[in-house]
């Protein structure tokens, strides 16, 4: 009797599962960064309603009003990355699979931009996108985490 109550307390014994901690401090530094973005985002959103022009941009694409195919296309891609950020931080179970989305849309996005965008403007010079150079590592470290993060909860 008395063990079978000691198991039943050893639930409560458990530290807490912090996923968090998986998370180098540039991946958290960022998820700040693109929540507070996406917040600008729903702000520049309804903004646009009383003021005509909006100034936004992402990775290349830039508009000045929310409401054209690129300003709905730069506040889709802002909220993505929100929430990714918010899955990321607040640890859940699927944010490893959404962040990885998120990255290959990215790099997907910066390689348009890199090369699409010059001939559609009609501006034939060729702009590298630093982004790339932050998307790669993070696709790497979050397919590196994956695993663990995926499993922490059986441990």
């Amino acid at each position: 009797m008395n063990q079978e109550l000691e198991s039943h307390f050893d639930e409560f014994d458990k530290a807490p599962v912090i996923r968090r901690k998986l998370l180098p401090w540039w991946i958290k530094t960022f998820c700040w960064f693109f929540m507070i973005l996406t917040v600008f985002a729903v702000g520049a959103l309804i903004m646009n309603i009383f003021i005509p022009t909006v100034n936004i941009s992402i990775y290349g694409f830039s508009s000045n009003t929310a409401f054209s195919g690129t300003g709905m296309f730069i506040i889709a891609i802002m909220l993505l990355k929100g929430f990714t950020a918010y899955s990321l931080w607040f640890e859940k179970p699927n944010a490893i699979s959404i962040g990885k989305i998120d990255a290959i849309c990215g790099v997907v996005i910066c390689i348009a931009s890199m090369f699409v965008l010059p001939f559609m403007n009609n501006n034939s010079h060729f702009m590298f996108r630093l982004e790339i150079l932050l998307l790669i590592p993070y696709y790497m470290r979050l397919n590196k985490i994956e695993y663990e993060w995926d499993n922490l909860e059986s441990l």
